[in-house]
């Protein structure tokens, strides 16, 4: 059982549960994902389908909605035998049921470590999930760091599972910018996010002035949707970026959209191991992010990428506008980090790794069924 709030379009960690649930080997899993929030955004409800995978859709409304749990708790008592859960308020949920109901194992999935200003999260990491989950699945190593060391998580309990993509379609740039009314010359970078603050996309914006300053026909791309739209929307009004951000809200064509960039960027202020990043090299694009995470692990400066510290516009511009100016070191850098990401980061090595960990822990567990 696959626990997430709302297997969506445009959260990474969201994508990520599902790609996981639809690649299961189906000759040892049955593989059913439960959807605990009602949404209104578009779910990736066709390719589970397409994989098989039954999907179970509460309707709950609110943090204090008891009720609603109602379907999961019969399902779980019908004999489940894996809860796997991702993000935090899964992660509660998914310990605190699993256990209530005697499922033999309850891993939680944390994609990005976030929790310093959060005594709250901190406790409930440390206390609940951390104590009474079989796994706690960290994507980076700094994240497994800062679980241990800042959150006093057991390390024992910390499994080290770094993300992976699968295989990226050829894309038809030409196809992007004709659409977009984007002239075949003019240097653009991109973006594909989920629009919420984590990303400080204020700062990109801040850079895409100065680097506008050197290339006037620049165009931003910002792929995605979420909480943060309005103040995006803000920033660029306050910045006079109309004509050079484009906020493209969500797209089903990624491979078409990176394939249309020269720079892929990534701004954010806190990441774990991030698909974005991920989607970037196996695109061959060169890239300009900040240093937080576990992104060093994924992309070496000045080898696979340029990275800058965050909040600092100013050294995100210039990293950008030297690779817009050096073709040759751009193409270098992509290269390099599309090379990297088949050798390292795929999904299938990924999904192996979970299918180990679940059998493992199943076979160890005191809670397995006859």
């Amino acid at each position: 059982m696959t626990l997430v709030d709302r297997p969506t379009v445009t959260g990474g960690a969201e994508r990520l549960a599902v790609q996981v649930a639809t690649r299961l080997d189906p000759s040892r899993f049955e593989s059913t994902l439960c959807a605990s929030r009602r949404t209104d955004e578009p779910l990736l409800e066709a390719e589970l389908a397409a994989a098989g995978v039954d999907v179970l859709a509460l309707e709950r409304g609110s943090k204090l909605d008891l009720r609603a749990w109602g379907p999961l708790v019969r399902r779980l008592r019908d004999g489940v035998d894996v809860v796997h859960a991702h993000m935090f308020g899964s992660n509660v949920w998914g310990t605190v049921l699993g256990r209530l109901t005697h499922v033999p194992v309850v891993v939680a999935h944390e994609h990005t470590w976030s929790f310093q200003g959060q005594p709250v999260r901190r406790f409930l990491d440390r206390e609940l999930v951390g104590r009474f989950a079989d796994a706690f699945v960290a994507v980076a190593a700094e994240d497994r760091r800062k679980m241990i060391e800042v959150e006093g998580i057991d390390a024992d309990k910390i499994r080290l599972v770094p993300n992976g993509i699968p295989d990226l379609a050829a894309g038809d740039g030409a196809a992007v910018r004709r659409e977009l009314g984007i002239e075949p010359g003019a240097p653009v970078i991109g973006i594909v996010c989920e629009l919420r603050a984590q990303k400080a996309l204020e700062v990109l914006l801040e850079a895409g002035v100065r680097v506008r300053a050197e290339f006037p026909a620049l165009k931003v791309l910002v792929a995605g949707d979420g909480p943060a739209r309005e103040h995006v929307e803000g920033e660029r009004r306050r910045l006079g970026l109309e004509e050079t951000v484009l906020l493209l809200g969500i797209r089903r064509d990624v491979p078409d959209l990176l394939d249309a960039i020269d720079v892929a960027v990534l701004s954010s202020d806190y990441e774990g191991s991030p698909l974005s990043i991920m989607e970037y090299m196996a695109a061959g694009k060169p890239i300009v992010s900040t240093r937080v995470g576990g992104i060093p692990e994924l992309v070496e400066d000045g080898r696979e990428a340029l990275l800058v510290e965050p909040r600092d516009p100013e050294a995100f511009a210039a990293a950008v506008t030297r690779l817009l100016r050096d073709s040759a070191e751009a193409k270098r850098l992509g290269d390099a980090a599309r090379e990297r990401q088949r050798r390292e980061l795929s999904l299938d090595a990924m999904v192996r790794r979970i299918e180990g960990l679940y059998e493992e822990l199943w076979l160890a567990s005191p809670r397995r069924r006859a």
